[in-house]
């Protein structure tokens, strides 16, 4: 009987700290922005690549609480998230890219259903909000991080240069690729040397300009603020 009552009460308490980030899109995109300043100055490999992956893991885990994601899932991310930091602790301490890769995966994966969590949150509210235009937000912005992981990951697998005529590129290079292609914006200073890499470039273009033309612009022009702030101040003046 206290067995299960001790459940229960932590039941009640995860989910009142679940509560208290749920649509908390502003949030996530603070930690979706701040994952993007880390990316551009780390470089992802070492102790800076441990650094990343937590905040990686910390977005990815907010996104999905803020989503109202099931509890599972949560508490899965977590578990998850700590075994990619472990991993990539392993590959801090013992120099193998082998450990990196591994946890660069997974938490590409765990970043990935966070964000079509956060996209399905989005896409199903019943109101068109400023939290909901955030959470949209986020969800493109996350899309130039994934692309830059996964560029990284391809050229530590394929063990050659990843961009023609750049031996070494750096994580900022990486990112600043990913932005351009996202964007189309397309300056030329980075191109990939082959495939993969033209490939996922391609996918990348053609996933940034949908997201935007269809579901960002939708989503704005059907925006009306102050709509919500309008309706309480109404029913407050019913109830009066």
């Amino acid at each position: 009987m206290d067995r299960t009552a001790t459940r229960a009460h932590r039941r009640e308490r995860w989910i009142q700290r679940a509560e208290r980030v749920r649509d908390a899109f502003g949030l996530v995109l603070v930690l979706v922005l701040l994952t993007y300043v880390l990316t551009s100055l780390l470089s992802n490999r070492g102790w800076p690549a441990v650094v990343l992956t937590v905040a990686t893991s910390v977005t990815s885990v907010v996104a999905l609480t803020s989503s109202h994601a099931n509890p599972r899932l949560v508490r899965s991310a977590i578990w998850l998230s700590g075994l990619t930091i472990v991993l990539a602790a392993i590959a801090a301490i013992s120099g193998d890219r082998t450990w990196l890769n591994l946890a660069s995966i997974v938490q590409i994966t765990l970043l990935t259903v966070a964000m079509a969590a956060v996209l399905r949150r989005v896409v199903t509210t019943a109101e068109v909000g400023s939290r909901t235009i955030l959470g949209a937000i986020s969800v493109y912005t996350v899309l130039g991080i994934l692309f830059t992981f996964l560029y990284g990951t391809v050229e530590r697998i394929q063990g050659s240069a990843f961009f023609e005529g750049v031996a070494h590129p750096s994580g900022s290079d990486f990112l600043f690729f990913s932005y351009t292609t996202l964007t189309t914006t397309g300056y030329g200073d980075l191109v990939p040397g082959g495939q993969p890499g033209r490939m996922l470039a391609g996918l990348e273009m053609m996933i940034g300009q949908i997201f935007l033309v269809t579901l960002v612009a939708g989503l704005v022009s059907l925006w009306r603020p102050g709509e919500g702030l309008r309706r309480r101040q109404q029913e407050k003046h019913a109830q009066n």
